[in-house]
C-alpha cells in the first residue's frame, strides 16, 4: 500500500513537471536563465553554461516538497 501511494504520488510530480515544460514559453521567468546563471560565450562559436541560480531555486523547491510530503506521513 506504501509503494502504491508513493508510485501515485511520483506520477503527479512528473504530470506537473511536464505540464511546466509545456507552458514555460507563457510563464513570466524562464527557468534555465534566471539572472546570475553563468554564460561563458568563446569567439569560435563555442561556450559554457551554468545555471547555479537555477540549480539553487530548484533545490530549495524540491527540499521543501519534500518537506511538506515527510510532515504528512
Amino acid at each position: 500500500m506504501n509503494i502504491g501511494r508513493t508510485l501515485i504520488t511520483f506520477g503527479l510530480v512528473l504530470i506537473g513537471a511536464g505540464v511546466l515544460f509545456l507552458l514555460s514559453d507563457k510563464l513570466p521567468v524562464k527557468l534555465g536563465k534566471l539572472p546570475g546563471d553563468i554564460a561563458i560565450k568563446g569567439k569560435n562559436g563555442g561556450g559554457f553554461y551554468f545555471p547555479i541560480v537555477t540549480c539553487i531555486v530548484l533545490s530549495a523547491l524540491l527540499t521543501l516538497i519534500g518537506w511538506l510530503f515527510s510532515r504528512r506521513g
